[in-house]
């Protein structure tokens, strides 16, 4: 959520900065901002809703010669999406942007305001500024200034800060939220929090670490460490592919995201599959020397996928398996042994909560795994051992190809930890492998599908809810299912096991409860059906999702006839992401940037 950008250098800065917040747009916004000091004089410029409405207000700015700006877009955390709580934000002479939260900003505030500042947003990021010039004062430089600022913040955070005092300077800081800068040959600077608005204006970047801040000048980039001792930066070749990031003649991202998960399962398996074993190089087997239980920590669309692996891991590895919502976790004060492996799921690597429980597992001498999609993440940075999902850029907020990576990455997981735990017949991993050689046409969309769902959707924009259903690895991938529909529908809906609807939820059955049945030939079918077959009888409209045609539903969606129940999971995960997007479609709905929602969230 929330996206940073910036640039020091002679070029025309609010079309870098615009076109940078462009390439952000995929992680969520309700308003957006920039700012430009030249001459000695700030223009800035805020908008809520859409880029475009930004860029309308700033169609007649140009800058044609040396500037520093800044730019953000925003998701709302403290304060209504208003212009005056958009970034960047204002003090005397300096303007901020800032991802994260600052957790004292009201202490802060109130002594502020006691000492005669008036503030003019809701924002705790107004807070940062307004002390900065506070410290101005009484400080012997503005980067004085800027380091007691940075020390007086609690919370995390990542922030540029502007002045007129030193209007060829760019000061930074960072804490717990992402961010990057870029060099050229033309001695440019950009900042970023992530690497796609950089992508063919740098050559190298520097992925800052927690509590790393500084300063850039033309001549000049000065990173100081936590502890205040300069260090020089890790610059890193930066990709020239932009590819990904274009739409590629499908509707929205989300469309486009769907149709390459063939393509990135396949990069998942590439180097990882042997004929009979499961091969991770970026593990130590001795990361599991001692360990009686893995823990699986995560959040939304990552906790569905966590909890799928409950039961390949268990079934597979025999190992004693739990799953744990990361936001409840971190404050409940749990047990933790050290027998005990802790692994975090994250497609960015920077979800809040997420990485908080991960800062506890380390704190307390767990062994530690991360499974994410992003290379130099906060998560990858930290954790004792890692495993990327290689989705590729995900720019549609509603997940798709991150989870169907994360599934393929912990199904291939249970099978390596069978192996070393000598848990399952070694014919049977190699059954299983093969089985995962197949996963990429699995989840090629076909095309008289899709038209089959697009013709279906249509009869499914009202009623008052849709429960999915499915049982064993079915029930999260029912999960799953509900949380797409809701993202991008705004319609109601829930994940159920079938099993426990007969416990409560089946009051609500009637014509006007759509229900979304996962129906896998070679896994609990006779339960399940059976499960369906009550809902229907109470006159509940049934889509059942199958490779078996089903008498009793009102809609069928046939999937292929698949050898294993593991292949079912994934045809019918197509079919789920699908069937969403073709009712946001008809509803009308911004289906790649969903209200109210944000792609990667980094506060709690």
């Amino acid at each position: 959520m929330c996206g940073i950008v910036g640039y020091l250098g002679e070029k025309n800065s609010k079309e870098i900065l615009l076109g940078g917040l462009k390439e952000l747009e995929y992680r969520g916004y309700d308003s957006a901002g920039i700012a430009v000091l030249q001459d000695g004089q700030f223009d800035s410029f805020k908008a809520i809703g859409k880029l475009v409405n930004l860029e309308e207000k700033t169609k007649d700015f140009v800058t044609d010669k040396f500037s520093i700006g800044i730019g953000h877009t925003r998701w709302a955390t403290h304060g209504k999406p208003t212009e005056l709580n958009a970034h960047p934000h204002l003090g005397s002479e300096s303007y901020v942007v800032h991802n994260g939260i600052i957790e004292n900003y009201a202490e802060l505030k109130k002594e502020l305001i006691a000492e005669g500042v008036t503030f003019l947003s809701q924002t705790d990021t107004e807070v940062i500024v307004h002390q900065f010039e506070k410290n101005l004062k009484t400080a012997n430089s503005a980067f004085d200034a800027f380091k007691t600022t940075i020390s007086q913040l609690e919370g995390a955070y990542a922030t540029l800060l502007v002045t007129k005092g030193e209007e060829e300077t760019i000061f930074f800081a960072k804490h717990g939220s992402p961010m990057l800068v870029g060099i050229n040959a033309e001695n440019e600077k950009y900042f970023a929090s992530s690497d796609t608005p950089l992508i063919g204006h740098c050559s190298d970047v520097n992925y800052f670490e927690d509590g790393d801040f500084g300063y850039v000048t033309p001549d000049e980039l000065a990173i100081f460490d936590v502890t205040g001792v300069k260090k020089e930066p890790v610059f890193q070749k930066l990709s020239t592919n932009k590819l990904s990031a274009q739409k590629d003649g499908f509707r929205f991202f989300m469309e486009k995201e769907i149709y390459e998960q063939s393509t990135v399962i396949a990069d998942t398996l590439i180097g990882r599959l042997c004929d009979a074993e499961v091969l991770f190089d970026e593990l130590d087997p001795t990361l599991f020397d001692g360990i009686n239980e893995i823990k699986l920590c995560a959040c939304g669309t990552s906790y569905h996928s966590a909890l799928t692996a409950t039961y390949l891991f268990e079934r597979h590895a025999k190992v004693k398996t739990s799953i744990e919502v990361a936001s409840e976790f971190r404050y409940r004060d749990p047990i933790m042994t050290k027998d005990t492996l802790f692994v975090v799921i994250s497609q960015s690597g920077e979800t809040a909560d997420t990485l908080e429980t991960l800062k506890m597992a380390k704190a307390a001498g767990l062994k530690t795994l991360v499974i994410c999609n992003v290379d130099n993440s906060s998560m990858v940075r930290l954790a004792d051992a890692c495993i990327l999902t290689r989705a590729g850029v995900e720019k549609g907020v509603a997940s798709t190809k991150a989870f169907a990576t994360q599934v393929t990455v912990f199904w291939m997981m249970s099978l390596y930890l069978a192996g070393l735990k000598k848990a399952l017949p070694q014919e049977e991993i190699a059954r299983q492998i093969a089985l995962l050689r197949e996963v990429p046409a699995s989840v090629k969309v076909e095309d008289e599908m899709h038209e089959k769902i697009k013709r279906l959707s249509k009869r499914y924009l009202h009623g008052h809810g849709f429960f999915f259903i499915g049982r064993d690895v079915f029930y999260p991938l029912a999960l799953e299912g509900a949380l797409k529909l809701k993202e991008i529908s705004y319609l109601h809906a829930e994940g159920y096991p079938s099993g426990e609807m007969k416990h409560g939820p089946i009051a609500l059955a009637d014509p006007e409860l759509f229900t979304i049945a996962l129906l896998p030939q070679h896994l609990l079918y006779e339960k399940a059906k059976s499960n369906v077959e009550e809902l229907s009888a109470r006159d509940s409209t049934i889509c059942a999702i199958s490779s078996i045609a089903f008498d009793k539903a009102d809609d069928f969606i046939p999937i292929n006839e698949c050898k294993d129940y593991m292949l079912e999971f994934f045809e019918m995960m197509v079919v789920l992401q699908v069937l969403s997007l073709e009712i946001s479609v008809r509803l009308g709905n911004d289906v790649d940037m969903p209200r109210n929602l944000a792609k990667s969230v980094t506060v709690e």
